[in-house]
C-alpha cells in the first residue's frame, strides 16, 4: 500500500490526451483531484479507473458496441472548483454517470452542486466523510470506501488497547478531518479515554506551533493528526517533531503514503501509528493485480483497488440499465453490486456483457472487497494499522 505509485505529471498526462468523444460515445466524469493536498497518491486513482474502462473497450465496448471513454476535471480538493468541475462533467460534458470526487467535499460540493439536480449516479472511490451518508441525494452518491465511522472507531479502540488513555487531536478543517475526528473522539472517551486537546487547523499555512502549543499545553504526549500529509497534517507533524514534546504519533490514511518516509528521518516516527481500510484479499484482488501488473501499475497504491471498481461497476450499470441515460442506472448499480447474482470478477467484462444481456443476475465481487450497498449507498469493511518500524511502514492487519 505504501509502495511506489503513478507520478502526478504521468497522471496530467494522461488527463490531456483523451481523443475528442463522437456521437455515440459513452461518457463518465472522472472528478478527479490530482491536484491540491492528496495529489501525491490521486494520480494512481485515475490510471486505475481508465485501466477498467479500457477493460471495457478491449472486451467489445458498452451497450451496443459504444466506445466508453473518460472526461476528467481537477477539483483540486476544494469545494469550490469541485462544484464548477461537477457542473461542466454533468451539464456541459453531458456525463451519463461520475467516478469521484475523492476528496469528501469535492465528493459533496459537485453532488449538491449538479449531480443530484442531474440526476447522476456518483461512486466515490475516497471520500470517507460521515457526511457523504447524510446527502439528500435520491439514492445517487455511493462509496466504496469504508467510511470514517468505522476507521475513527477503529483507531480510538486501538489506542485504548495499547493503554494509550490520554491524547491530544488535530485535525483538518473539512469534512473530511471533522468527520474521522469526531468519531474518533466519540469513541475514545466512550471507551474511557480522555482527549486534552482537539484542535482545528487549516491547510497552507507556514506555522502551526500555535496548535502545537495549544496541545502541550494541555498536557498531551500523544498526538493524533487527522489531515493530509502533503498539507497542513505533514507540517504539523514536522513542527511537532521539532518541539520534541510528543511520544507517540497517529494519522488517517490522509497522512499514509510513501511520502511519510520519503522526507523525514524515520527514526523521529519509530512507532508512529496509521490506520487505512484493510486491502482485499481473494480471487478479486488477484484479478485486478493482474491486470495492473500487465500496464505496470501497482495494485496496491492508495485507493487502487476502489477506484478500479467504482469505475468498472458504473461501466456495468449502465450496460444493466440498457442505455446512455442517466435514469436508471442507481437501481441498475444495486441491481449489479448486490447479491444474488453470478459472480462476475475485475476484467471480466465480454462475461458480464454476456450474462445481462441473456437476463442472468450478475454480483459484482470488488478487488477492494465484497461490494454490497446498504441503504445510504456505503460498504461494510474493516481497518488496518500500519507502524513505523525500523524505517519502514509495517502493516499489522486489521484492528480487531
Amino acid at each position: 500500500m505504501f509502495k511506489k505509485t503513478l507520478t502526478l505529471a504521468v497522471a496530467a498526462a494522461a488527463l490531456t490526451i483523451a481523443a475528442p468523444a463522437l456521437a455515440d460515445d459513452v461518457k463518465i466524469g472522472f472528478l478527479a483531484d490530482v491536484s491540491g493536498p492528496i495529489a501525491g497518491f490521486a494520480p494512481g486513482m485515475v490510471e486505475a479507473g481508465n485501466l477498467a474502462i479500457a477493460n471495457v473497450n478491449d472486451q467489445g465496448g458498452i451497450l451496443d458496441g459504444q466506445k466508453l471513454i473518460s472526461v476528467s476535471a481537477d477539483s483540486e480538493c476544494d469545494s469550490g472548483k469541485a462544484a464548477t468541475a461537477a457542473d461542466r462533467l454533468v451539464n456541459a460534458e453531458n456525463v451519463v454517470a461520475i467516478f469521484g470526487g475523492y476528496c469528501s467535499g469535492s465528493t459533496i460540493a459537485g453532488a449538491n452542486g449538479s449531480a443530484i439536480p442531474g440526476n447522476v449516479v456518483m461512486i466515490s472511490p475516497a471520500s470517507t466523510a460521515p457526511a457523504v451518508a447524510e446527502l439528500n441525494d435520491n439514492d445517487l452518491v455511493f462509496r466504496d470506501v469504508v467510511p470514517d465511522s468505522i476507521q475513527g472507531v477503529k483507531a480510538a479502540e486501538l489506542l485504548l488497547a495499547q493503554g494509550v488513555k490520554e491524547v491530544g487531536v488535530t485535525y483538518v478543517n473539512n469534512d473530511y478531518g471533522s468527520g474521522l475526528a469526531g468519531a474518533f473522539v466519540d469513541a475514545f472517551v466512550a471507551g474511557g479515554g480522555k482527549v486534552l486537546a482537539n484542535v482545528a487547523h487549516e491547510d497552507g499555512k507556514a506555522d502551526y506551533r500555535p496548535e502545537i502549543g495549544q496541545i502541550e499545553a494541555a498536557g498531551a504526549t500523544t498526538l493524533v493528526i487527522y489531515g493530509y500529509e502533503n498539507a497542513g497534517g505533514g507540517a504539523i507533524l514536522n513542527q511537532a517533531i521539532e518541539a520534541g514534546s510528543f511520544d507517540l504519533f497517529m494519522g488517517g490514511d490522509g497522512m499514509a503514503g510513501e511520502a511519510l518516509l520519503a522526507s523525514r528521518n524515520a527514526a523521529d516516527l519509530e512507532g508512529m501509528i496509521l490506520t487505512q481500510a484493510a486491502p482485499a484479499e481473494g480471487p478479486a484482488f488477484d484479478a485486478l493485480a493482474a491486470l495492473t501488473s500487465a500496464v505496470g501499475q501497482d495494485v496496491t497504491g492508495t485507493y487502487v483497488t476502489n477506484s478500479y471498481d467504482a469505475v468498472f461497476l458504473l461501466a456495468l450499470a449502465i450496460e444493466k440499465n440498457g442505455s446512455a441515460e442517466r435514469a436508471g442506472v442507481s437501481a441498475a448499480l444495486r441491481e449489479i453490486a448486490n447479491a444474488p447474482g453470478e459472480t462476475i470478477l475485475p476484467g471480466e467484462w465480454a462475461k458480464a456483457k454476456e450474462l445481462i444481456a441473456a437476463g442472468t443476475d450478475i454480483n459484482y465481487e470488488g478487488a477492494s472487497g465484497s461490494i454490497e450497498f446498504d441503504a445510504v449507498g456505503d460498504v461494510a469493511g474493516a481497518i488496518n494499522y500500519f507502524v513505523v518500524e525500523g524505517g519502514s511502514v509495517v502493516n499489522k492487519g486489521l484492528i480487531q
